[in-house]
């Protein structure tokens, strides 16, 4: 009879806007540990679910306190009850709300950087900076390890005071079919993601306002608060857009395979807002679909330039521009991108090899606590 898995609880203190398909993909491809997911309060998306454990919900001044203080008896509880072997949080603001919960019950913390929780928020103005970056240096002092989804963000956890000998860059995976579909293309360009200043919507528009004869038919996926402004001023340029807002994970895949390119024309927000590594780029490439983005933080690590996909600076919309109209002209580069895509990422980015090497990471945490505790180093449990 085989032993039990470990057990790992996954944290995220709003838990789930639609567009963190990352959480739930990687956990729920574990195999050697059994995930329980544990969130502050639920966010109706098509990502919640009916058996996540919600610590607060509505309980606000109880959520008030956890957040002021980093402490909450109630939190302390639900925890214990979950009896993990070991907490992954997502994002360093969230690892910091569930670090001393974690290090009470004695049990060993991962937390994962993704992008703005290491880039707009630390440089916060006044007071609120002050206090993030405070805490970001006590959940980094308290985590056995911290994961940096790029090593552009591994750099800048490390500037944030993580120790860079306790910090691993790992790629958060995807599926990978065997082979791409093959179905009807109905759009030429396609975008997933949130309508927020770093995802470069605005880039977008002005490049398809710029092509003509005919203009590409695009396709966008995602909700946000830039969503409603970017609808009217697609209608104002004339574009041939169509705007989808949210949906689950298997449709964004229909229509990613329905399109003949996916476009990420990320950038630096003017608050320094900055992104990780898009998941959307490594899903449109699996599916067999050249990229067009831009030179932004760690799209450099999953789009070759030339190779699978074409590279832009940020802000460029003339750029973004040639690059879409340079794939669209040419249906064997779009191919031959693809192809080359699809098997960039199944070498470095397919879903169970990375949870594979997730599961070593989470191993190797719960070692590192059993060697602290020999050491009698307590500090970072308190």
């Amino acid at each position: 009879m085989s032993p039990d898995p470990s057990r790992v609880v996954i944290w995220r203190s709003a838990l789930l806007a639609g567009s963190e398909t990352f959480v739930r993909g990687q956990g729920d491809a574990l195999t050697r540990w059994r995930p329980t997911y544990v969130g502050a309060t639920r966010t109706a998306s098509p990502l919640s679910r009916p058996d996540d454990v919600i610590a607060f919900g509505a309980d606000r001044r109880a959520f008030l306190r956890l957040r002021l203080t980093g402490s909450s008896p109630r939190l302390d509880r639900v925890l214990a009850a979950q009896r993990p072997d070991l907490v992954h949080a997502h994002f360093g603001g969230d690892g910091w709300l569930v670090s001393g919960a974690a290090a009470r019950l004695g049990v060993p913390l991962i937390v994962t950087t993704h992008g703005h929780d290491v880039t707009r928020q630390p440089e916060s103005p006044g007071v609120r900076g002050i206090r993030y970056r405070q805490n970001l240096r006590t959940v980094f002092r308290r985590a056995a390890l911290v994961i940096a989804v790029s090593e552009v963000i591994r750099e800048r956890a490390v500037a944030c005071g993580a120790d860079p000998d306790r910090v691993r860059v790992h790629y958060t995976g995807v599926p990978v079919p065997v082979s791409p579909p093959v179905v009807p293309k109905r759009w030429d360009v396609a975008f997933v993601g949130r309508f927020v200043p770093k995802k470069g919507v605005d880039d977008l528009l002005t490049a398809l306002a710029s092509m003509h004869s005919p203009r590409p038919r695009a396709l966008f996926i995602g909700d946000g608060p830039l969503e409603p402004p970017m609808r009217a001023r697609a209608e104002q340029l004339g574009l041939d857009a169509t705007f989808l807002g949210s949906h689950p994970p298997p449709v964004v895949q229909r229509h990613l395979a329905e399109s003949r390119m996916l476009v990420a024309p990320s950038k630096i927000a003017p608050d320094g807002d900055t992104e990780g590594l898009p998941t959307t780029i490594l899903e449109a490439a699996a599916l067999g679909l050249p990229v067009v983005a831009t030179r932004h933080s760690g799209i450099p690590e999953a789009v070759v330039d030339g190779e699978t996909g074409l590279l832009c600076a940020e802000g460029d919309p003339s750029g973004l521009a040639a690059a879409i109209g340079r794939l669209l002209g040419d249906a064997s580069l779009r191919r031959r991108m693809g192809a080359l895509g699809h098997r960039r990422v199944v070498d470095r980015f397919d879903l169970r090899e990375q949870t594979r090497r997730l599961e070593g990471l989470y191993d190797e945490a719960a070692a590192w606590r059993g060697v602290a505790v020999q050491r009698g180093v307590a500090e970072r449990y308190r």
